[in-house]
C-alpha cells in the first residue's frame, strides 16, 4: 500500500483549509475506563486501496479489541478512511497534525517523514511512548537498511509498513540468442554494457533501458540516476550536505552517455510522455533485453494474470539480477551491489491522548499474525519483517530475492521537503545527457540548479 506520489512541501500544503480527520481518541476518565482509538489510512471501502480498508475494519480492529479485552482493557478502535489523491491526503494530515487533531495511528509516505519531523508534526516514538518503542521485538526482524526509512536525525519516528527494491530484469530468450547465460549476474557496469553490445549484435532493437528524462518523472530518479549514483559510491544527501557535480554523479551520467550515445538504448523513448509504459510493452514483446525496475514491474506489469503488459511466459522468460556497483566494492558503503527502495510508514500522532495504547495498536498491525492476515488472498508483498517474508514469500521467487538479497543493501531517498525539486533537477541532467550534452557539463548545470534549490553553495558538499 505504499503511497506513490511525491510531496511538494508542507508549507505549500498548509494553505488549504478545513480538511480534518477525526479527532484523537478521548478518554472518558481514569484508569480502567473505556479508551477509544482511531486509525487512519488513505484507503476506503469500494474505492482507493479498498483491500487495506477491509483488512483494518474486518481483521485488525476486532482482533486488537479482543487482545486488549483479554488484558483487562476496554479499548475500542474506529477506522478513519480516506480515498483521495496522495497529495490531498498529505494536506489533510498536515493540517490535522498542525492543529492538534488527527487519528491516533496514521500512515505516511516515508518520503514525508523528515519534513513532518522538521515541522514538529511527528515526534520520535521513544519520546511519545517511552522505552517500549525501542524495545519492540519487531525491530530484530527488520533489516537495518529498512529501519533507516523510519529514522530521521538518528531517531525512530515510525514503524516501516512495507518496502520494495530495484533489480535488473532481462529476457532469457534474447540472452540465449546473444550467447549470454540464463543466470546472468553482472559484477560491474562494464559487464552490463558488454551484455548490451552482444544483444545489439544479435539484433535486439533496444539492448538496455534505464529510465532517463523528465517525462518519466520520479521513475527516472528511482529506477535510474539514484541507483547509479549509489553504484558509484554517491548519495544525493549525506551528513546534511547535498551532492553536486561530484565524481559519482559524473560517473552515473557517463553511463547514461555510453548507453544512449552508444546505440545501446533508445533516446526517443526517454522523451515520450508515455515512454515508461511503452518500455514495459516493448519488454513484454521481446524488444528490450535489459531493464532496471522495481518489484512492481514483476507484480503489476508483466504479471501473467493481471499485469498491464502481461507475459504469459514470465516465470520462464524473465530473469533478474542485482544492480552492480560501477566496479566491485565501489558502491555505497563499499558494496558490490546496490538498490533503491521506497515504502510507507505508520506512526503515533503526537496529539494522541493515549500514546501507549496507540503504540500497542501500531505494533499489533506489524506483528507476524497481522502481516500474514494482510498479505493473504493474493495481496502478497514484501513486508518489512524477514521472519514474515520467509513464510509468505515462499512461493514468490522474485519477492524472496528482493527480501533476502536486495533489502540488506538498499538505500532510501532523503525524507526532506526539498527532495522533489532536487529529483527534477537530476531528471533534467539525465535528459541533457540523453540529448547529447557531455556528462561533466550536465553535472555542472545540475549543481547550478541545486544551489538555487537548497539555499546556496554552502549546503552542497565541495
Amino acid at each position: 500500500m505504499a503511497l506513490r506520489k511525491r510531496s511538494m512541501g508542507v508549507v505549500a500544503v498548509i494553505t488549504a483549509a478545513g480538511l480534518g480527520l477525526a479527532a484523537c481518541g478521548q478518554s472518558s476518565g481514569g484508569d480502567g475506563d473505556a479508551i477509544e482509538l482511531t486509525i487512519a489510512q488513505n484507503a476506503i471501502a469500494g474505492g482507493k486501496n479498498a483491500a487495506a480498508a477491509k483488512y483494518i475494519a474486518d481483521w485488525v480492529i476486532p482482533k486488537f479489541e479482543a487482545a486488549q479485552k483479554a488484558k483487562g482493557k476496554d479499548v475500542t478502535v474506529k477506522f478513519v478512511p480516506s480515498g483521495v489523491d496522495d497529495e490531498q491526503y498529505k494536506t489533510k494530515l498536515s493540517l490535522d497534525l498542525k492543529s492538534g487533531k488527527g487519528a491516533d495511528v496514521i500512515d505516511i509516505d516515508s518520503i514525508w517523514a523528515g519534513e513532518f519531523a522538521e515541522a514538529g508534526y511527528i515526534k520520535p516514538l521513544s519520546e511519545l511512548v517511552g522505552a517500549e518503542a525501542d524495545s519492540w521485538d519487531g525491530w530484530a526482524q527488520i533489516p537495518e537498511a529498512v529501519q533507516g526509512m523510519a529514522e530521521f536525525n538518528g531517531k525512530k519516528y515510525a514503524l516501516p509498513v512495507g518496502t520494495d527494491g530495484r533489480v535488473l530484469y532481462f529476457n532469457k530468450t534474447l540472452f540465449a540468442k546473444a550467447g549470454l547465460p540464463a543466470d546472468w549476474q553482472p559484477k560491474s557496469w562494464q559487464e552490463v554494457l558488454d551484455a548490451g553490445t552482444k544483444l545489439k549484435s544479435s539484433g535486439v532493437p533496444v539492448p538496455i533501458q534505464i529510465n532517463a528524462g523528465t517525462a518519466m518523472g520520479e521513475a527516472t530518479s528511482m529506477q535510474g540516476v539514484l541507483p547509479l549514483l549509489a553504484g558509484a559510491g554517491g548519495e544525493v544527501l549525506k551528513d546534511g550536505k547535498w551532492s553536486g557535480a561530484s565524481q559519482p554523479l559524473k560517473d552515473a551520467l557517463g553511463l547514461y552517455q555510453k548507453i544512449y550515445g552508444g546505440g545501446l538504448g533508445d533516446p526517443k523513448l526517454q522523451q515520450e510522455a508515455k515512454g515508461r509504459d511503452k518500455s514495459f510493452q516493448q519488454f513484454a514483446e521481446g524488444k528490450i533485453g535489459i531493464l532496471m525496475e522495481g518489484d512492481y514491474f514483476w507484480r503489476g506489469v508483466v504479471n501473467p494474470k493481471d499485469g498491464v503488459a502481461k507475459m504469459a511466459d514470465r516465470d520462464q522468460t524473465v530473469g533478474y539480477a542485482m544492480i552492480p556497483a560501477m566496479e566491485p566494492g565501489k558502491g555505497l558503503r563499499g558494496q558490490d551491489f546496490v538498490s533503491m527502495s521506497g515504502g510507507a510508514l505508520r506512526t503515533v500522532n503526537p496529539n494522541s491522548k493515549h500514546p501507549k495504547e496507540a503504540f500497542e495498536l501500531l505494533a499489533f498491525t506489524l506483528s507476524p499474525e497481522a502481516l500474514k492476515a494482510e498479505t493473504a488472498n493474493g495481496n502478497v508483498r514484501v513486508t518489512p519483517r524477514t521472519d514474515v517474508n520467509k513464510e509468505i514469500l515462499a512461493g514468490e521467487p522474485l519477492l524472496t530475492y528482493i527480501s533476502e538479497k536486495v533489502l540488506p543493501l538498499t538505500a532510501y531517498r532523503p525524507p526532506v521537503a526539498v527532495y522533489p525539486q532536487v529529483s527534477v533537477a537530476l531528471q533534467e541532467a539525465t535528459a541533457a545527457v540523453v540529448g547529447g550534452t557531455a556528462p561533466d557539463q550536465a553535472a555542472a548545470d545540475y549543481q547550478k540548479k541545486l544551489e538555487g534549490i537548497v539555499g546556496g553553495a554552502g549546503n552542497i558538499a565541495s
